[in-house]
Parts: structure tokens; C-alpha cells; sequence
């Protein structure tokens, strides 16, 4: 099941001892039972019958009960190694941390150096808010075995797949590397003031306004040994200033804006038009593809799931599409 369904129906679910990751807004979650599940909210889905719709009375389950023995686990800021290292030998880790929190910020950081982090698939999403509640409403996950939530916490589901299945992570991203300037950094950080063009300091919001960027529709696209993570803006301070970004920049990394993407929900839907939905076991996409390509109510694909405040695909990503394939 990938479905958006009633809380009624959501809590008949976690009484029948099902499995489940649950996405929604915090009045829905709050209403469910203890049980077998992890959840994070948002009210942003992705429905093969309406494309992308708002929802605040309605909860997206994910059941992962028959694809395998599921259990929950969760883990603060100084223990997210845990996420990689206690994962199953054969299967999936479902792993869910609130946007803003020091758990998202560390785990942003320092997943690609968790031990076996690339070995055992780690797929997941950033829980978010209402957009009309940003900075006044905190984004939650919740941790079902006791239906607590938590403002700063990771909640995992690992999935232990029979030996017979293996799972695949998948990721489609409309960006890729443009033709000018190259950029690197100095730090890991989410804020820049100085970056490196080409090999000249430069101050990145300077050159982010000098070049028409500072509406954020382009992401920064870093080369991580042929594979291209993006990185998008979400405030570029005036000249001189800092720009602050929805995940961090890595040191000794090739970075360049993007190639300009014409009819952004056009494109987005011929990516998805070769995507085949059989055997997607979950899937999540960004917000800012949401806004960008203005998806509400645009059907783009059979692939349903939470639009959330940032992805992951063994680490964080932004301005992508994650799922999970069985084979």
C-alpha cells in the first residue's frame, strides 16, 4: 500500500499490527495508537488519481508489512551512526528526521562517512510543515512503539527483506551540471559567505545576483564521482552577505549551477513518463519541484508518496525525486 487514506482507517491499521510509515499533518498523526509504525509530518502528497494535492485531514501510509520482518527504531542528534550500522545484511532502512533540527544537520553532514552507509540502502525524507507555517509551527517525527513525537530525532524502519529480494534505491533529478563557472568550497557547511569561481574567492551571494540565480529554481549540482547531488538556495543574502542552503556544501567537490530546466512540470512529467512504478516499494519528492513546477493538482506519474522538505538516498538531497525497488 502507498495510499492516502483516512485516520480512521490509519488507526484500524496500526491496531492490526501492520508495519507502516506514515506521512501527514500533526493533528492526524497525534490520533494514532502505539504500534509498529514511524511517521513525520507534512500535508504535500503525490496521488496517481490527482496529482499533487494539499491535505490536512488525511494520513499517506506506506505498509511495508509484507515485504519483509519490520522493526522501528529511533536515534538523537549524537547517535545517527546507529542508522547504517544496526540496518539489516539484506534490505532497507526507512528513516525519517524533522527539517531544521540538529539531527537533520548532523545527519546532513556525516551520512556518507557512516560505516557501511553505501552498503545497506538508506531511503527516506525531511519532515516539514504547512508552508503558510513556516517559523511558527515545528516539523515532528514520530516514533510509533509509544506514538511520541519529537522535534529533534531520527526514526528508522528497518525492513529485512526475504533472501530471495533485494532492494535498489532510484533517484530522478531533472538537473544537471551547466556550462560555466566552477565553484568549490572551503567547509561542510548549509551557509556560505565565500566560495572559490573558478579558482578566485568570490562572495557567493555577489555572484548568485550578479548572474540572476537568487530565485532559487536552480540548484547547485555537485560532482560526487560522476554522480550529480544536488544543492538548492534557500535565501541569498544581499552582496556581501551569506547564502543559506537547504543542504550543505562539501569541500573538494565540483560544483555548478544548473542547466536551465524551460517548462519545469512539463519536464518533471516526461522524466517520470519512462518511470516504472512496479515494484516501488515507497517514494518521496521535494517540496521546491512542488512549487517550482506549480504540481498541484498535475498528474505527474503513477509514483505516489509525501512531498517533503528534503530527501534521502543514503544521504541528503534536495530537488529530487527517492524510491525504493524491490527485485
Amino acid at each position: 500500500m502507498n495510499e492516502l487514506i483516512t485516520v480512521q482507517t490509519a488507526i484500524e491499521l496500526v491496531k492490526s499490527g501492520a508495519a507502516l510509515s506514515l506521512a501527514g499533518p500533526e493533528s492526524a498523526l497525534d490520533q494514532l495508537p502505539a504500534g509498529n509504525w514511524i511517521g513525520g509530518t507534512i500535508p504535500y502528497f503525490m496521488i496517481s488519481s490527482g496529482g499533487v494535492v494539499v491535505n490536512d485531514g488525511k494520513v499517506f501510509a506506506t505498509n511495508l508489512s509484507n515485504l519483509g520482518a519490520v522493526n522501528v527504531a529511533s536515534y538523537g542528534p549524537d547517535d545517527l551512526a546507529g542508522i547504517a550500522a544496526n540496518a539489516p545484511d539484506n534490505g532497507f532502512s526507512v528513516a525519517i528526521i524533522p527539517a531544521g533540527s540538529l539531527s537533520h544537520t548532523r545527519f546532513a553532514h556525516d551520512a556518507a562517512n557512516y560505516e557501511d552507509a553505501f552498503l545497506k540502502p538508506t531511503v527516506g525524507w525531511i519532515s516539514g510543515v504547512h508552508l503558510s507555517d513556516l517559523g511558527t509551527v515545528k516539523p515532528k517525527v514520530y516514533d510509533g512503539r509509544t506514538a511520541t513525537k519529537y522535534e529533534d530525532r531520527a526514526v528508522v524502519a528497518y525492513v529485512k527483506l526475504p533472501e530471495d529480494k533485494l532492494a535498489s534505491l532510484e533517484i530522478v533529478n531533472l538537473f544537471e551540471p551547466g556550462d560555466g563557472d566552477v565553484l568549490h568550497f572551503s567547509q561542510t557547511s548549509f551557509e556560505v559567505d565565500v566560495c572559490e569561481v573558478n579558482g578566485v574567492k568570490t562572495n557567493f551571494a555577489e555572484y548568485i545576483r550578479k548572474h540572476g540565480l537568487e530565485n532559487g529554481t536552480l540548484p547547485l549540482v555537485g560532482d560526487f564521482g560522476g554522480a550529480h547531488i544536488n544543492v538548492s538556495l534557500q535565501n541569498v543574502g544581499p552582496a556581501g552577505g551569506k547564502v543559506a542552503l537547504y543542504a550543505p556544501v562539501f569541500p573538494g567537490v565540483d560544483y555548478k549551477f544548473a542547466k536551465p530546466v524551460g517548462d519545469y512540470a512539463a519536464a518533471f512529467r516526461q522524466r517520470l513518463s519512462g518511470v516504472d512504478s512496479n515494484g516501488v516499494a515507497m517514494s518521496c519528492n521535494c517540496i521546491l519541484n512542488f512549487l517550482f513546477g506549480e504540481l498541484e493538482g498535475k498528474a505527474i506519474g503513477g509514483v505516489e508518496g509525501p512531498i517533503t522538505f528534503g530527501e534521502i538516498a543514503y544521504q541528503l538531497l534536495n530537488q529530487t525525486m527517492v524510491m525504493v525497488r524491490l527485485q
